[in-house]
């Protein structure tokens, strides 16, 4: 099947390996491609999960500009999805994600208190690896610090008397 040529009338054209782009409303598709619909929440922190973290598919950062439901065409067929941090580190992954022609396949990643997660259109959990929350893991660093400096000044009086 031959490659329909770059236009208007397509914004994503599935030919080489060109970056996904992410839209705000519905695209039109070109043949043999489905589309992605990711929707973010904000999360519960100060700053938004979208604008701190990166969206991946097939290890292609896909630029999101915050929270929201965004269209995402793709060619048909199996997806790596992924949420990274700004270093690279995974956050939320997902169980094989595949995106049928001329389909729309969903998907929600929820940040949450204590832990992140991805569901699929029905409500269906499909993290394959979702990280704690960022406030988990300070109440974590917060609780062993005070552990070690605490037991360390114990230590020390215990050891000068």
């Amino acid at each position: 099947m031959p490659t329909p040529p770059p236009s208007a009338a397509y914004p994503y054209v599935p030919a080489g390996n060109p970056m996904p782009m992410a839209y705000p409303q519905p695209v039109p598709l070109p043949p043999g491609a489905g589309c992605l619909v990711v929707t973010v929440n904000r999360g519960p922190y100060i700053v938004p999960a979208p604008s701190t973290t990166k969206l991946k598919i097939d290890g292609q950062q896909v630029a999101i500009a915050g929270p929201g439901t965004w269209y995402i065409p793709l060619p048909a067929g199996p997806h790596d999805v992924r949420y990274t941090d700004i270093f690279g580190i995974p956050m939320i992954t997902t169980h094989g994600v595949t995106v049928q022609p001329g389909a729309a396949c969903q998907l929600r990643f929820d940040f949450g208190v204590w832990r992140n997660r991805a569901y699929d259109g029905q409500g269906t959990d499909v993290t394959k690896f979702g990280l704690w929350s960022n406030y988990l893991i300070m109440l974590i660093t917060i609780g062993v610090i005070g552990l070690v400096c605490c037991g360390g000044a114990g230590l020390l009086t215990a050891l000068d008397s």
